[in-house]
Formats: C-alpha cells, sequence, structure tokens
C-alpha cells in the first residue's frame, strides 16, 4: 500500500551447468559472511581470536544447515512421502531455531575444548546472528514465502495478486537490524559479564519472533498438535 510496483520477481538469480542458483541461498550466504567478518573485527572485544570465530564459522554453518532441516522436517512430516526427500533441502523447508540451538551447541562443545569461556562466544555470536537473522529474511522476500495475514495497514503487500499481507519477513527483518543495533552498543559500552548480550539476545529474538508468529498465515506455521511450536519457543 506504499505505491510500490507491481514488478516481477523471480526466485532463480542464475543457473550454473543447469543448476538454478536461488537468489534465497545467494542472501542467507551474504547474511552468514556478513556475521563472520563482523564477530571478525570484533573478537577482540570479546576476548577471544579471529581464529577462534573462523574455527566455529567451519564446525557450525555446515551443522546448523542439518539443524535447521531437522528441525523443520520434524514438525511437518507429513509432508514428505519418502525417506530421501528429507534430503532435499533446494526444494524448501529450513527453521531457524534448529541452526541457532545446533550452532550454539557447537559454539559450547568448542569452547569446552579450547578452554574459553563460552558466554564470551556466546555474545559475540548473538551479535553474528543478528545480522544474518536481519538479512536472510529478505530470501523469503524474494520467494514470496513466510508473510502473514491480509491486512488493511499502510505495509500490506500483495503477492501473487493476493492480499495485501503483513509483511512479516520485512517485519522481521528490520526488527532484527534494530536488536543488532542495541545490541552492539551495549556490548562495547555497557557489558560488564560475559553472557548479557547473550541473554538479551535471546529476549529480544523471541520477544519479536512471538507477535509475528501469530500474524502469519496459517501454511508458514509449525505446529505440535495445535501448538505453535515457535512461538511456543519465542
Amino acid at each position: 500500500k506504499l505505491g510500490i510496483g507491481p514488478f516481477e520477481v523471480n526466485r532463480v538469480a542464475f543457473s550454473i551447468f543447469g543448476m538454478d542458483i536461488y537468489w534465497y541461498a545467494i542472501i542467507i550466504t551474504t547474511g552468514l559472511l556478513l556475521a563472520i567478518l563482523f564477530a571478525s573485527s570484533q573478537a577482540r572485544y570479546a576476548g577471544i581470536t579471529k581464529d577462534n570465530v573462523l574455527d566455529i564459522a567451519l564446525i557450525g554453518i555446515p551443522t546448523a544447515v542439518i539443524g535447521a532441516r531437522l528441525f523443520f522436517v520434524l514438525f511437518m512430516l507429513s509432508n514428505y512421502k519418502s525417506f530421501w526427500e528429507v534430503f532435499d533441502i533446494r526444494d524448501g523447508g529450513l527453521a531457524i531455531y534448529g541452526a541457532v540451538i545446533v550452532a550454539f551447541l557447537d559454539g559450547f562443545i568448542y569452547c569446552r575444548c579450547k578452554k574459553i569461556n563460552p558466554f564470551a562466544l556466546f555474545d559475540l555470536g548473538a551479535l553474528g546472528f543478528l545480522i544474518g537473522q536481519s538479512v536472510g529474511r529478505w530470501g523469503n522476500f524474494m520467494n514470496a514465502e513466510v508473510y502473514g495475514r491480509e491486512t488493511d495497514s499502510l505495509f500490506g503487500m500483495t503477492i501473487n495478486g493476493n492480499g495485501p499481507f503483513h509483511p512479516t519477513f520485512l517485519y522481521e527483518s528490520v526488527w532484527n537490524a534494530l536488536g543488532f543495533l542495541l545490541l552492539f552498543i551495549y556490548f562495547r559500552k555497557f557489558r560488564k559479564h560475559n553472557g548479557e548480550v547473550f541473554s538479551l539476545y535471546f529476549f529480544w529474538y523471541g520477544l519479536g519472533r512471538f507477535f509475528l508468529e501469530g500474524m502469519r498465515v496459517e501454511e508458514y506455521i509449525l505446529k505440535l498438535g495445535d501448538v505453535n511450536i515457535d512461538q511456543l519457543l519465542a
């Protein structure tokens, strides 16, 4: 309802040897790289090294993708007709909560092995997650997915000729960007103990996600019985 568009959005960015490369993948990867660059530049303020950041990135990124997939599949089992479909992530189906849980578990194990305070790493990792999550939501925009219910508000967005809907991917992107700004200031100016930013991250992200989950259309909600599992976790 801002008078922008309409315009066509192709979720395929380009093809290599006949394989389509999606904008979603490019945007998610960009968010990851920005998070790693940020964490590397700020590592000394958390009392860890750039090598620690790169180590956990190499370990955490592939396992986080697996975690994101497993989390989604566990609550959408009825959608899969064969065991092999579970591995076809190109067909969609990743849940950020699974990635967050696995990534922080990886970080905890890594810190125990390296005798690093895990909460120092978690403070930095939380800021990196907010960067990745803010950028990554634009992948949902390119896929025209994960939007909210119909609305008459100023920000209503018409998608595939229907709506207008709440652009919840936009709301979450802005919410996470604001959270990063506030927590980064806290990290550099006010943090007294390791783990404070980590705790504030869960509060900030959980608060925003709780309300945004209540706005989404049914097909984008992961459920356990009648319970919205993402909203429950938030």
